[in-house]
């Protein structure tokens, strides 16, 4: 028996960086800009699902002001006639102007929540979480009156900046109320490994269902992901660097991407459907063209925001929803980072800079809001690097591309079955990080089996069963005659991580509670509930610049 026992261990002893040490300065850059890549899978697909819905554009010309006819030859294929590109203005798409702002706004948001908040190396960018509330506000029926596409545009995205704005205050209450912290004391190892498994398993929908939308390029990323990080990694062409182990996703993506490039370019999609063309072509995004050479996103530049009580009712769903699937991936990123669980105090400075960065998704306009991108969290554990440093660096790679529109647009025109290849293997390890937590509780115990078991199976079912209605009409399984009512309850029950903690918190904390201290694993857990509950706390998240003297922990 002695032979297969495997001790709990607070610490992934595997990973070569943790959060405080660093890479040497060229291994970290390149790290930084794998980072980057990563996180233009959800930058790009959320602007393409919600922009032309809102009325928005993917071209270069709007009727309206004075254009030169030699630069919007492309537009005739809109239908302008000759007085519309003689009196058009030729300027950036919709579309890529949102991926540009959303990229930028991320970046900021990053580098914010790695110097503030958790400290934590997590990459905070746009969220799907985000989708039901604005496609709610989208077919809100004093938008959808209106008759100019492009009008339509930018009314909606005020109305959604409103919403954002209006509704991130919930976070910033909540976070540096220190309510959220308070409320993680019902938290054990027992109640948050299903729900950091949920933050993974929960988003199969973009894994292999997007992968197979090209098999033809999604299947062979996906074999070489997994060949090149774990079949390769002992093998070292330069020895200093396990380059097959370290860049990963820059050696597939640049390999895979230049296949689909020579099966774009021979015709190999010529007469395929519109769906397996937008999916597998490299040159159907409309990005490039439509992109400035620079621009520098700033906020309110679509207008000042608008708001709606319904609006930011609705919207308030999504900003609980991404607050428990940040959680989730705060828990997870600590331990591919090798830090200690965040304490209560870490976790709701966290909440509260996220709402501060929600706050700034509604003054910029970027379609959406923000959450902790649970593909980069991954990646720390793919890379075995959780260096701080390197997720600081990755946002000002986001920063800098996003105001340098052509250079950015063309890493952005990577088909997303690539992404979703990486997302199968990435998502995966974020689940299996969050069920490590289970070797801290007893799962001999019938009741943590229970726990485990049901919160885990409800946490996939209940929300596969919400999208089922969600899907084909787009008013999902409440539909009342409150919009607005009908997008908060859809939205907390499409979410796998929210039905999971739901379900494992309240079970964990009424069977048994006090005959079940032990199997739940607080002995372990208790000590990381308070930041002076453990020395390794302040080395791990300890403010900057001795702020902590001015903020000291609570």
């Amino acid at each position: 028996m002695a032979d297969i026992t495997h001790l709990p261990m607070e610490q992934l002893q595997d990973l070569e960086y943790c959060i405080d040490s660093n890479p040497p300065w060229p291994e970290t850059v390149l790290l930084a800009f794998q980072n980057y890549i990563l996180v233009l899978g959800t930058s790009v697909m959320i602007p393409s699902l919600l922009v032309p819905a809102m009325g928005g554009n993917d071209e270069d010309c709007i009727s309206g002001n004075h254009c030169s006819l030699d630069k919007c030859d492309h537009c005739i294929s809109l239908n302008f006639g000759l007085e519309d590109l003689l009196g058009g203005t030729c300027h950036m798409g919709d579309k890529i102007r949102v991926i540009q702002t959303l990229l930028f706004v991320a970046g900021i948001n990053t580098l914010l929540q790695a110097l503030f908040g958790t400290r934590l190396p997590a990459v905070v960018g746009g969220s799907f979480a985000y989708l039901i509330p604005i496609v709610y506000i989208i077919s809100d029926s004093s938008l959808q009156r209106i008759s100019e596409p492009h009008e339509r545009f930018i009314h909606t995205m005020r109305a959604i900046q409103g919403a954002l704005i209006v509704a991130s205050s919930i976070q910033i209450i909540l976070g540096y109320s220190q309510v959220w912290g308070l409320f993680s004391r019902f938290f054990s190892p027992l109640g948050m490994a299903p729900v950091v498994g949920l933050v993974g398993l929960g988003l199969f929908q973009r894994g292999f269902p997007a992968l197979g939308n090209c098999v033809e390029i999604g299947i062979p990323m996906l074999l070489l992901v997994i060949g090149v990080s774990q079949y390769l990694k002992h093998v070292r062409p330069l020895k200093e660097v396990p380059i097959f182990e370290r860049f990963p996703v820059l050696i597939c993506v640049t390999i895979v991407w230049i296949y689909a490039l020579i099966l774009t370019a021979s015709g190999a999609y010529r007469g395929r459907s519109t769906p397996t063309q937008n999916s597998c072509r490299t040159d159907k995004a409309n990005l490039i063209s439509s992109a400035p050479w620079f621009k520098f996103p700033y906020p309110l530049q679509w207008g000042p925001p608008t708001f709606s009580a319904g609006h930011s009712f609705a919207m308030m769903s999504a900003v609980l929803v991404s607050m428990i699937e940040s959680t989730g991936a705060y828990k997870a990123a600590s331990r591919l980072a090798i830090a200690t669980p965040p304490p209560a105090y870490v976790l709701s400075r966290g909440i509260g800079w996220q709402g501060i960065g929600i706050l700034l998704d509604g003054l910029f306009g970027t379609c959406t809001g923000s959450t902790v991108s649970v593909e980069n969290v991954g990646l720390l554990g793919l890379t075995r690097v959780g260096s701080r440093r390197v997720v600081q660096i990755s946002a000002g790679f986001m920063i800098f591309f996003a105001m340098l529109g052509k250079f950015g647009a063309v890493f952005a025109s990577i088909p997303f079955p690539i992404f979703a290849a990486l997302y199968c293997v990435l998502f995966g390890l974020v689940a299996s990080v969050g069920l490590s937590f289970l070797q801290f509780t007893n799962m001999n115990s019938m009741r943590n089996l229970f726990i485990t078991g049901l919160s885990l199976f409800l946490g996939i079912s209940v929300p596969q069963f919400f999208n089922e209605y969600w899907v084909p009409n787009r008013h999902g399984l409440v539909n009342t005659n409150a919009g607005w009512f009908n997008a908060l309850l859809n939205t907390i029950f499409s979410s796998p991580a929210t039905v999971g903690l739901i379900v494992a918190v309240f079970l964990d904390n009424t069977l048994e509670v006090e005959k079940a201290k032990k199997d739940r694993g607080m002995p372990w857990w208790v000590k990381f509930r308070t930041f002076r509950g453990d020395n390794r706390n302040e080395e791990f998240y300890t403010l900057p610049f001795n702020l902590n003297k001015f903020f000291p922990p609570t």
